[in-house]
Order: C-alpha cells, then sequence, then structure tokens
C-alpha cells in the first residue's frame, strides 16, 4: 500500500533532479560535463584520464556562502570529520593514502558549499509515520528536507586539476534518505556518496580498487561500518549521527540547538 500511495509522488520528482550549480570553490571548471538523467543527485564532473599511485587529501573545507552561514562551529567541525572519513574511505580503496612529508602523485581537495537544515519536528513526524506505514520506501515531510552541495578537486604536484566535481543532492518526500533529529541529518548522510563520487572522478575505467589490510591509512575516524547506526534506525526509524557518522574528537553538537531561521 505505501508504495502504491509514492507512486504519484514519484512520477513529479523525476522531473526534479537537484541541478549542480559552480560555487567557485575550484581551480578550474573547464570541461566538467553534466551527468544526465539523475533523480536525486545532480552531478558535473571531468574524470582522471591516466591512473595515480599516492595522493594525499587535505582537510575539508567548509566555504563561507549563504548556504552555510547558518552552521555553528560545532556543527562545521562535524561536517568536516565526516567528510574527511569518508573521502579518506573511499580514495584508500583506490589508491594508497601518505601523509606530508611523504610525496604523493596528487592532493585531493574538497569544499562543502551549502548545507540545507533536516527539520526536527517534520523528521519526528516522518519516523512515526514509518511505524504504522511500514515498507522499503520512506515518506517524508516537506518541510524537514535537508540537503548538501560540495565541489572536489584533484591536483597534480604542479598544481594542474587532474579531475574536478560539483555535485549537490536534496532530500526527497519519497524514498530511503532517513530523518533525523540533527539539522544536519540529511547533510551528514550525503557525505559518503558524495566523497564516492569524487574518488570515482579520480579513477579511470579498469583501475583495480585495493584491499583494505590492518593497517587501515583512516583508521583515526574509527570503524567504517557502524552497525550501531543500523540498529538505532531499525528502532527509532531516524539516522542518528553519534551512532551512525564517523568517530568524532571534535565537540557534537548540542542537542537543544535550536532550528535556524
Amino acid at each position: 500500500m505505501k508504495v502504491v500511495l509514492a507512486l504519484p509522488l514519484l512520477l513529479v520528482l523525476a522531473a526534479c533532479a537537484s541541478t549542480p550549480r559552480p560555487a567557485g570553490q575550484l581551480s578550474s571548471y573547464d570541461g566538467l560535463k553534466t551527468r544526465e538523467g539523475g533523480l536525486r543527485t545532480g552531478v558535473a564532473e571531468r574524470r582522471i584520464e591516466a591512473p595515480l599511485a599516492r595522493v594525499r587529501i587535505e582537510p575539508t573545507v567548509v566555504a563561507e556562502t549563504k548556504g552555510t552561514a547558518w552552521l555553528s562551529e560545532a556543527e562545521r567541525e562535524l561536517l568536516i570529520r565526516e567528510a574527511d572519513a569518508q573521502l579518506c574511505f573511499e580514495f584508500s580503496e583506490r589508491y594508497e593514502i601518505v601523509e606530508p612529508p611523504a610525496p604523493a602523485d596528487a592532493r585531493v581537495r574538497a569544499v562543502i558549499t551549502r548545507v540545507a537544515p533536516t527539520g526536527r519536528v517534520g523528521s519526528a513526524l516522518s519516523a512515526a509515520s514509518g511505524f504504522f506505514i511500514p515498507g522499503p520506501l520512506g515518506l517524508r515531510v516537506p518541510g524537514a528536507l535537508g540537503g548538501l552541495a560540495a565541489e572536489a578537486e584533484v591536483v597534480d604536484a604542479q598544481g594542474r586539476q587532474l579531475a574536478a566535481l560539483v555535485w549537490t543532492r536534496n532530500a526527497q518526500p519519497v524514498g530511503t534518505d532517513n530523518p533525523s533529529l540533527s539539522r544536519l541529518g540529511d547533510a551528514l548522510q550525503f557525505i559518503e556518496p558524495f566523497a564516492d563520487a569524487a574518488a570515482a572522478t579520480a579513477t579511470p575505467k579498469g583501475h583495480k580498487s585495493r584491499r583494505i589490510g590492518d593497517d587501515d591509512p583512516c583508521k583515526a575516524y574509527g570503524p567504517r561500518i557502524r552497525p550501531e547506526g543500523w540498529l538505532a534506525k531499525f528502532a527509532t526509524g531516524l539516522y542518528v549521527p553519534a551512532l551512525s557518522g564517523a568517530k568524532a574528537d571534535a565537540a557534537a553538537v548540542a542537542p537543544d540547538n535550536p532550528e535556524p531561521r
């Protein structure tokens, strides 16, 4: 029954894909091609032509834009931590990750340019509805929908851009985006697919993935999979950043942080 009710909305959403808009954070936007046909995600990219061996990932930056002005310092740190973790996870599956002063073939830069807040009240209602209308798809209250926009590039030792990505995604009223009581809920969930897309632009076709051994270069961010996050979602119907995201050593977002106006 839930899927049948959702179909009309899905048909409307099919024509409402996010549009990637450059925010001026990359060294160049030349040659970017917009990927057509995306339902939830907007992508413009220029893929790398030759494989790399070793890369250095620079700390993620939250740009000073209208789309990020509402964030508190603690929220910025939480976003940065999650982005650094996911970029490390994704790139380490393709290339060796090195830290200064070790030489690298290229460095990875990522910038968060827009964060749309997730509404708490609407998320609570959405989670409650999931208990009464079970099924694979979730229903979200439109006023509770968050989003994320970010950019990334790979630059070689001479400063030449090798790959670039402009990426955006908004939560949808019908789908698999989980509601959250954190106003960063949707943005934090979308960081992983952004990081995967950034790593994909830096990976030529045919390049084989690497095996992650016991000496995980990303171990500072905690385990790559956190089952407690899945358990929390199963029990409450909500995405819980403290249980689902990267291990954080920065101050957590205050639970009574008011919704942005």
